[in-house]
């Protein structure tokens, strides 16, 4: 099984342009999100053996949350409820498709998670970011977690996902993800999550011109793999053993992005475990076809859920054909 812990949300997108406003302001449409959650749904789709590690609210955003993980098939044992309200994101959607976001976290469910005793014994892997890495106290649960977890020798894979608005202190945070490395087993993130982390310290003040020194330097501290994504132009991955192999992205026409990047996260997942990679020592093992296998299939995934509203990343069936 493959397990993905962090926080389960509300998005609130704009309509469809057009569509009815009231002086000025956009129809909102509530979509079930939260970066772990739709990797967590997107595994389910792709066919992985896949439970969701989170606390959800009892409202009824939390009842439709938990229905999109049983609806994808994924188990929700480790599923902690509350009383409180479900985190909002309201969604402000680019021309060329890209999202921003505003949240709303004061007292959500999801934010008061608590480190589960023990994770079942068929656990292979464990997955963790965005929100959930951020927000106190279920901030330092999920580490703990991590921590725990790598200790015991389980793949721990880790996407930050930066959203700047909510995190108050930023050489705070990039010193926290610092300290994560040596626990990460695959570390993936986007180009601009590479630049913002990168800008830690005087020797990445470029921000642009940095992101491989800065890649091969948290790939030195500890995680088996890095991989970069690059929008419209694909993905690298950078290995221990020096290698790097990009594919190209997929072209299709951008409806939005919203649930791209996490579906590249299940992408991996389950096409590593499909390598039977999902274990540092067979990471180590996978060579240049491997990887350009696994990120083309990643590629692929990807282009299905920018192809469309919201995230809604693609099922097994529709990667086959």
């Amino acid at each position: 099984m493959i397990v993905v812990a962090g926080e389960a949300l509300i998005d609130l997108v704009p309509g469809p342009r057009g569509g009815p406003a009231e002086d000025g302001l956009p129809a909102l449409l509530p979509r079930r999100g939260g970066g772990p959650y739709n990797t967590a749904v997107a595994l389910g789709r792709l066919g992985s053996t896949v439970g969701f590690c989170s606390r959800i609210s009892r409202d009824a955003f939390g009842t439709s949350l938990l229905g999109g993980l049983y609806a994808a098939g994924v188990d929700a044992m480790l599923v902690q409820r509350g009383d409180e309200p479900t985190t909002l994101a309201v969604a402000d959607i680019g021309p060329d498709g890209s999202a921003g976001y505003g949240f709303y976290t004061g007292g959500a469910a999801d934010r008061l998670f608590t480190v589960p005793d023990a994770l079942p014994p068929s656990v292979r892997a464990l997955s963790f970011g965005t929100c959930s890495l951020v927000l106190e106290p279920g901030a330092t649960a999920y580490e703990t977690l991590l921590r725990r977890e790598a200790g015991r020798g389980v793949f721990t894979a880790l996407d930050p996902n930066i959203r700047p608005g909510l995190i108050p202190d930023p050489a705070a945070y990039r010193a926290r993800f610092r300290s994560w490395l040596p626990h990460v087993t695959l570390l993936k993130l986007s180009e601009e999550d590479a630049r913002w982390l990168a800008d830690a310290g005087p020797e990445h003040a470029d921000g642009d011109g940095s992101v491989e020194s800065a890649v091969l330097e948290w790939l030195a501290a500890g995680p088996a793999a890095v991989v970069l994504t690059r929008g419209a132009d694909g993905l690298t991955v950078w290995t221990r053993d020096g290698s790097a192999v990009s594919v190209p992205g997929v072209r299709v026409p951008v409806v939005d992005t919203i649930g791209a990047g996490d579906t590249v996260n299940a992408a991996l997942l389950h096409r590593l475990g499909v390598h039977d990679a999902l274990s540092r020592p067979a990471v180590t093992m996978l060579d240049a076809g491997d990887w350009r296998d696994i990120l083309t299939f990643a590629a692929r995934a990807a282009a299905f859920t920018c192809a469309r509203a919201g995230a809604q990343p693609p099922w097994a069936a529709e990667l086959d054909g």
